[in-house]
């Protein structure tokens, strides 16, 4: 394959109702379209319960089974879809390149739809061992910690994928749940006979001099005790826009949130940005929708040098 047929059109990061919409407009108006995805069960949508207020289901139904027949309707309209962590982008020229721990991706536009489900460091410590044995990210830096004691936080089903994931390479993986009960009780990873799950526990800090040493932690009857480990993967969701991978090469607005006029456009051209990392006042499935569609006709309009957006996809 040359290095022209290599280059898609519309490279979509994240796969939430945002992505997923623009992916199938994207898709149907015959542009080459990508989505990268972190995870199909990570994402505020994916872990909302039920929704009966979205237009045109007939009954109460899961964000994921939503969520489903949206990445459904995007592949069968033509988009590909990757499951695969986003580490960095290179987008300053007229070919944009997205870098996941698998491989690197290029294309003429790139529509940002990660969410806004991060947050700032909490816990005593997290800051201070960034990159110290403090990670977000298991599939980038579970090899550190080959033969180590490591511990996951959080209680959510990514979490306690990313702990399976570390029981490969770590020697001990403690998952540590806020909650009494984790979401995903019965999951695979779970019986892996290196994991460790401490529900109810909440991690107070994080310890050591120069890498992390140790943690302690408090459980629900206030008694605090202490974990001797090398590692910490954190997984407790926030409400800040998912944008670290972008390395600040995406203007911010005073929020920190993602630069976007109506039409989606950031101030670099051939980036667009749709749904909740725009950190609209609204947060509903149908408004990232929305703004996923508009992106997607922006972003057809750029690649063809239109002077006004296409509108009949059947046509």
């Amino acid at each position: 394959m040359s290095d022209t047929e290599n280059i898609y059109d519309v490279m979509i990061i994240g796969g939430g109702p945002a992505g997923l919409s623009a992916a199938q407009y994207a898709s149907r108006s015959k542009l080459r379209t990508i989505v990268l995805d972190k995870s199909k069960t990570a994402g505020a949508l994916a872990y909302t319960g039920h929704i009966e207020n979205y237009p045109g289901i007939s009954g109460p139904i899961s964000g994921k089974e939503l969520l489903d027949l949206f990445r459904e309707q995007a592949i069968r309209f033509g988009a590909e879809y990757v499951e695969a962590q986003v580490v960095g982008v290179k987008i300053d020229g007229e070919v944009k390149e997205v870098f996941t721990m698998e491989g690197s991706y290029k294309g003429r536009s790139v529509i940002v739809a990660t969410g806004s489900m991060g947050r700032k460091p909490t816990i005593k410590g997290e800051a201070e061992f960034l990159g110290k044995g403090v990670s977000y990210c298991a599939v980038c830096d579970a090899a550190f910690f080959k033969g180590k004691t490591v511990c996951v936080i959080g209680s959510s089903e990514e979490a306690i994928k990313e702990a399976g994931y570390l029981t490969r390479f770590a020697e001990i993986v403690y998952l540590i749940s806020p909650t009494p009960k984790l979401k995903a009780e019965g999951h695979p990873a779970l019986v892996s006979q290196n994991l460790k799950v401490l529900p109810g526990h909440t991690v107070t800090s994080i310890e050591g001099r120069d890498t992390v040493e140790k943690i302690r932690l408090v459980d629900e009857a206030k008694k605090e005790s202490e974990l001797v480990l090398s590692g910490v993967f954190v997984y407790i969701q926030g409400s800040k826009p998912i944008i670290d991978f972008l390395y600040g090469s995406v203007p911010l607005t005073e929020e920190e949130c993602l630069d976007a006029n109506r039409m989606m456009e950031t101030p670099v051209p051939g980036v667009f940005a749709a749904g909740d990392v725009r950190c609209t006042e609204i947060r509903q499935v149908v408004t990232a929708v929305s703004d996923g569609a508009v992106a997607a006709l922006s972003a057809e309009k750029f690649i063809h040098h239109r002077g006004r957006h296409k509108y009949d996809w059947g046509k």
